[in-house]
């Protein structure tokens, strides 16, 4: 099956405002900048945002932020934007900080079909607040539910067009995980390849999981934060 489409533009006018997007990355490493662009030039609204970070100020979601496309962040680390703390802060933008361990365990029970797990992380804290708790073998767990998107947007390295994908090192991160957990998932890709010439051994996200595929670039991939040492 074919799942290429012709550009970013053209996936992002399947989404309807009010969707709820996952979108991978760690920090600026291995985001959907192409993706994430192409929304904000459609201007879609209303949208809840489910990403480990949430971009820095005038790149990444940052941009998403800055034009109030988005309603609801659903985020571990926040620390690099200033719009983003602003919005906060002045109750513009609804926030759910999430510990990162949990984070990434919620959505894998999204695309895994767990209907929730038990975790020791949060327990005693804000975290905690209004969920079941239990104990087992002496050690309290709080009960935590799946995340799940209505699309997922996600970067590869190299992909095909039957949607099968790898990633480059640490731009793998949350990637993978996330093309699991969303009824459509959009994949853009640095290399696109005729199916076959990736070997099936080295494919991370099965084309199964990815409903269409795209050719990306140019890309920024920006550092960050940039330290650099005295002396």
């Amino acid at each position: 099956m074919d799942k290429r489409i012709d550009s970013a533009d053209a996936a992002v006018a399947l989404i309807p405002d009010g969707a709820t997007i996952m979108m991978g990355g760690f920090g600026l490493c291995g985001i959907p900048e192409m993706l994430i662009a192409a929304l904000h030039r459609r201007g879609t609204r209303d949208l809840t945002v489910i990403s480990n970070n949430a971009g820095v100020d005038g790149f990444g979601i940052g941009v998403l932020l800055e034009a109030r496309q988005v309603r609801k962040m659903i985020a571990t680390y926040v620390g690099e934007n200033k719009e983003f703390e602003r919005q906060y802060l002045t109750r513009e933008l609804e926030v759910d900080l999430v510990p990162q361990g949990t984070f990434a365990e919620r959505i894998r029970a999204g695309g895994a079909g767990i209907g929730a797990f038990y975790t020791p992380t949060g327990y005693g804290t804000l975290v905690a607040e209004g969920k079941e708790s239990r104990e087992f073998d002496g050690t309290h767990y709080v009960l935590e539910r799946p995340l799940k998107a209505d699309f997922a947007f996600v970067k590869g390295d190299r992909g095909d067009r039957h949607g099968n994908l790898t990633y480059r090192r640490t731009a793998r991160n949350f990637n993978p995980i996330m093309a699991t957990a969303a009824r459509v998932t959009i994949a853009e890709v640095e290399t696109l390849v005729a199916p076959g010439e990736i070997d099936p051994d080295a494919v991370v996200t099965p084309g199964i999981y990815v409903q269409h595929i795209f050719l990306g670039g140019p890309y920024q991939k920006r550092i960050e934060r940039r330290v650099v040492r005295e002396g």
